[in-house]
């Protein structure tokens, strides 16, 4: 192994493996630790955590702990990624995270570059923007989870972790990357252990990844993965391409539980001629809906016609959905059902899944049990198909942000 990477969701999870595998890496994505014995036969490994929004000291102890797996498996270099728009409190989980692996590393510095242009997410002057919007005043003001209200990642940042957090601005990106490791020197010299790097390109990407070839951390969005194959490559390191898995074949569904307005936009569009069952937290929270109830809707629809059961909700009734009965408990209910939804519909032979937001995701793929994953082709930027490596299932699994309008019509074309 000579990349080991730590992924605080399942779907960020999907996505770097995605970029590290079209750079030619090839890459496994492993859902959380297997057992030590377990030997992974990959350029590249992604443990997929779902660490995000759990208590500050469990994601560390959880990162420390597959840093120290994927060291045991020979891995050179370690990359924690997070998601491209920074999903975080001012409590963490990014800054503390950052701070235990670097601790744990003995690296002297690390970049923090969510970045990801393709997806529109570029950082300016340590600024992040979605799009022409800085990120406070996106949709994203309004996660349910981790609103994100202030697009100054330096002082975000700032706020959870006592490390100094430097800048490296973009006219010294733009300049190469020796500038770059100049400049990383010159701020780990003043005492700044994260740097918040600017990139607004593809190639400032690219940059980056070269500037940090030797670098023992490195932490970003999937993006900051784009500059990274080369660097072993030029090494003559990287393995020869090997055949994907054989088709799965047999029905499929689609699961959402993402509230994002790219998520709801592709619900419409994909209920407007297939079936679809919109379930609400009411139903699951305190109406006694099952998980075998609404399996059993599903196995009743056209074989032909890969039924959708969402979630997803516009952040007015998720709101007040918190406001009755608790936005932890709602965010939980809501989890666990949607996990054991997929469970059922596995065992009545829907063995290809698309999955919609980053807790859904890993709620998805802990309940069907899957350990490895290997990585297909691209759907849409960030979220490749990927098939279990020692479970018969195909899956998607796509961050509430992600995808195109008629993304899951494509899913389910690649998916197979």
């Amino acid at each position: 192994m000579l990349l080991g990477c730590i992924a605080d969701d399942f779907t960020g999870a999907s996505d770097l493996a995605n970029t590290l595998n079209g750079g030619g890496m090839r890459t496994v994505l492993s859902i959380g630790l297997t057992g030590p014995d377990t030997v992974v036969d990959a350029d590249a490994v992604v443990v997929a955590l779902k660490s995000r929004s759990i208590d500050p000291a469990q994601a560390v102890a959880q990162s420390v702990d597959a840093l120290g797996w994927l060291r045991a498996r020979g891995a050179r270099q370690i990359l924690f990624k997070y998601c491209s728009t920074f999903d975080s409190t001012p409590q963490g989980n990014i800054g503390p995270v950052a701070q235990a692996l670097l601790d744990a590393l003995g690296a002297p510095i690390a970049i923090v570059c969510p970045a990801f242009p393709t997806n529109r997410r570029t950082l300016y002057m340590g600024h992040l923007f979605v799009g022409d919007r800085l990120l406070s005043d996106s949709s994203m003001r309004d996660h349910p989870i981790t609103p994100m209200t202030d697009a100054d990642l330096v002082r975000w940042l700032q706020r959870q972790t006592p490390y100094p957090v430097g800048l490296l601005a973009h006219p010294v990106v733009a300049r190469g990357d020796a500038a770059v490791r100049d400049e990383l020197g010159r701020l780990a010299a003043s005492g700044v252990r994260l740097a918040v790097a600017d990139a607004i390109s593809d190639d400032d990407l690219r940059v980056l990844g070269r500037a940090c070839a030797d670098a023992a951390l490195i932490t970003g969005g999937s993006g900051i993965a784009l500059g990274l194959p080369e660097n072993f490559r030029r090494a003559a390191a990287l393995s020869a391409a090997t055949a994907g898995p054989a088709p799965l074949g047999g029905r499929a569904a689609v699961v959402s539980g993402s509230c994002s307005e790219a998520t709801r936009r592709q619900i419409r569009a994909y209920a407007a001629s297939r079936p679809a069952r919109q379930l609400t937290a009411a139903q699951i929270v305190d109406e006694g809906l099952t998980p075998e109830t609404v399996a059993d809707w599903a196995l009743a629809q056209p074989a032909s016609q890969a039924p959708l059961v969402y979630t997803s909700a516009d952040p007015g009734t998720v709101a007040q959905a918190q406001r009755k009965y608790g936005a932890a408990r709602v965010a939980q209910a809501v989890e666990d059902f949607m996990g054991r939804l997929a469970r059922r519909l596995y065992e009545r032979g829907f063995r290809r899944q698309v999955v919609a937001g980053g807790e859904t995701s890993g709620a998805v793929v802990q309940a069907l049990g899957v350990r490895l994953l290997a990585i297909g082709p691209e759907i849409d930027p960030g979220v490749p198909a990927l098939s279990g490596l020692d479970l018969p299932v195909a899956l998607a699994l796509k961050s509430g942000n992600f995808g195109a309008d008629d993304f899951f019509e494509k899913a389910l074309a690649r998916v197979a």
